[in-house]
């Protein structure tokens, strides 16, 4: 009782919650409104910007297409006017009394402000920014990222912690490759990649709900076990007989017709194939199934107060088993987008963090699935930050891009990670008295 009434926030022993919001509130928005300010002047009075140089943002994503025409601003102003928005949205937050969906709509445009004037400042001068480029890249490289947040949030929504995301994207990934370079069917390689994932939550699921392992420190070593299996089996097979076992067909461009024709975003967002959109339909698909049907409900209420579950004839452990090895299909579907999405080959540990900046992005969507998808597209935008400004000759070093994402999932998850709250019963493991 002491810890639902913590975590409401009701009596007594929410008092200190109250305190604790309050404090990350301030402490968080004056670090909003901080680096704001260093973005006011390194990129709005900066050397790039200061001598009235231009940012040219062209519209389409094929230049010899028909489509609109580009358009070029003054730097300057354009980044002095986005850092102060930006500055001021961390100024609100920091001293204004605003709700916490107000606060969750001031991030997301202190955020986008910040990176247009990031971009208008690095593009300054070059050969400007094709905005469908950035898009499509944006969106691309949030697709992992998409399906392994859905996954730990089904999992954390029934009470188990899934750290094991990288785990089972590097196994679904491996899985995927093999099968479909054998078989040369990719639809092949995607059930054993989702089969894959899944085997991998299985075996989360067993170790946490049967032997009551801490499920945190579970999720690491499942990392490493999946990291050593495929990397033992990578060794053997495939480094010694690529033609045979990693030269997996992919899944072709799939174009929405009509769709397809909208100015600037239509061939940026539908002209990917069929793995890109199941990764963004799967979002309202799986917010319906737990805010609007029984087995929502349900789930929901074995992640926040298993007892009050059990005692109205909900099976915990039962639910908790099934949820978690369907989640382990959403991250294993991750894994098959990292080859077969991508027409790639398996590589030793290609998941490359991905799995943790997932994790990271549901705990900035504050275990929702929209705001798991926003959190996604940022750190998505991140990623893929280095091929969309490595050609434009920016002062930026190479190195720093490729650490963009995360000194970025850092910072946000540090700014705004203070106002999340996980299901009350997350990785508490169910012992039925």
């Amino acid at each position: 009782m002491t810890t639902a009434s913590t975590l409401t926030g009701n009596g007594t022993a929410g008092t200190p919650l109250v305190k604790t919001d309050r404090r990350s509130k301030l402490v968080g928005g004056i670090a909003q409104a901080v680096v704001g300010l260093y973005g006011l002047w390194a990129f709005g009075l900066g050397s790039r910007t200061a001598h009235g140089a231009h940012t040219l943002f062209a519209l389409k994503l094929d230049p010899t297409a028909s489509g609109p025409s580009p358009f070029s601003a003054p730097a300057q102003p354009w980044a002095i006017a986005l850092t102060s928005i930006a500055v001021i949205c961390g100024l609100v937050r920091a001293f204004a009394p605003i709700s916490a969906k107000t606060q969750r709509w001031l991030a997301a445009v202190y955020y986008a402000s910040f990176v247009l004037a990031f971009l208008v400042w690095a593009a300054a001068g070059t050969g400007g920014l094709n905005v469908p480029s950035i898009i499509q890249q944006a969106t691309i490289g949030a697709v992992p990222l998409v399906l392994g947040s859905l996954s730990a949030l089904l999992c954390e929504r029934s009470g188990v912690v899934n750290i094991a995301v990288e785990g089972q994207f590097l196994f679904g990934a491996f899985s995927a490759a093999l099968t479909a370079s054998i078989t040369h069917s990719v639809w092949a390689g995607l059930v054993a990649g989702c089969l894959g994932g899944a085997l991998m939550c299985a075996l989360l699921a067993v170790l946490a709900n049967r032997y009551l392992i801490e499920q945190v420190v579970l999720g690491v070593v499942l990392n490493l076990l999946a990291s050593g299996i495929t990397g033992f089996l990578y060794d053997r097979l495939m480094s010694t007989n690529g033609a045979a076992y990693n030269t997996p067909p992919g899944f072709q461009p799939l174009a929405i017709p009509g769709l397809s024709r909208i100015p600037v975003i239509g061939a940026a967002l539908f002209d990917e194939n069929i793995l890109f959109y199941a990764a963004y339909l799967l979002v309202p698909i799986i917010w319906f199934l737990l805010f609007r049907t029984r087995w929502g409900l349900r789930t929901r209420a074995v992640g926040e107060h298993p007892t009050a579950a059990d005692t109205v004839g909900i099976k915990v452990i039962g639910l908790r088993y099934r949820n978690v090895i369907t989640a382990g299909l959403l991250s294993g579907l991750g894994g098959v987008w990292l080859t077969l999405g991508l027409d790639s080959q398996f590589g030793k540990d290609m998941s490359d963090g991905k799995g943790y900046i997932a994790i990271a992005a549901l705990i900035v969507g504050r275990w929702s699935p929209y705001g798991a998808l926003g959190a996604a597209m940022l750190f998505g935008f991140a990623t893929e930050l280095n091929v969309a400004l490595s050609p434009l000759g920016t002062p930026i070093p190479g190195a720093f891009l490729s650490m963009a994402p995360y000194l970025v999932t850092i910072f946000v998850v540090a700014a705004i990670g203070g106002m999340a709250r996980p299901p009350a019963a997350s990785g508490k493991p169910y012992v039925k008295g």
